[in-house]
């Protein structure tokens, strides 16, 4: 099979992961172990602020307020400070220019951590000129694993699900990726992952 197609994560695959991110904003803020992740997870009301974050129905200002009042910290430009360590995967961006530079189509497809008056994907360069798309979730309002936001990437490619590889460190955001042709990569590690692309991709010529 010749893959046309490269859809890549944003954060805990472009970045590095998530977890190591959320130990660092602990630290910096003195907060307990755990505390920042329970409240994203398993707090009634920052699960919800996150969704609706998430889908547009919030905004980062919003989100912001309720997670700072949760934490009990200041919730000024909080998004910013609680991404403030959250660095790119190296090996992950270069197998995306690779693929790019031997003419496949790359998307980063995201649920959005809003774009105002933080823009996460900006702050780390990756915003204007790496990539065919970027499809976000706030701007479509729908969410991963929303069958309806893999639609929209491939629309934006071009490509049928049959021509893509798609790339999430979620392991319930790749069925209904899947359901649809693509071929699916769980991610984990970034070595393991390079070499599952280096397998799939052919990198040698641009893709017809």
């Amino acid at each position: 099979m010749t893959y046309r197609g490269l859809i890549l994560d944003f954060g805990g695959v472009l970045t590095i992961r998530m977890r190591l991110n959320g130990e660092a904003f602990e630290r910096s803020e003195g907060l307990a172990p755990g505390t920042y992740t329970r409240a994203l997870n398993e707090h009634p009301d920052g699960v919800a602020i996150y969704k609706a974050l998430e889908v547009g129905e919030a905004t980062q200002e919003q989100w912001n307020q309720v997670i700072g009042g949760i934490l009990g910290i200041d919730p000024t430009d909080l998004m910013r400070r609680a991404l403030a360590n959250l660095h790119l995967e190296p090996r992950m961006v270069d197998a995306a220019r690779r693929a790019r530079a031997a003419g496949i189509k790359v998307a980063m497809l995201s649920n959005s951590f809003g774009l105002t008056p933080f823009n996460p994907y900006e702050a780390l360069g990756m915003w204007n000129g790496q990539w065919d798309a970027i499809v976000l979730s706030e701007q479509l309002g729908v969410r991963k694993p929303d069958p309806g936001i893999y639609l929209h990437t491939l629309e934006q490619l071009q490509l049928a699900g049959e021509e893509c590889v798609f790339v999430d460190d979620h392991a319930v955001n790749l069925p209904p990726a899947a359901a649809l042709g693509i071929r699916t990569i769980h991610h984990t590690d970034a070595d393991v992952t390079v070499a599952q692309l280096d397998a799939l991709l052919d990198y040698a010529a641009p893709a017809t």
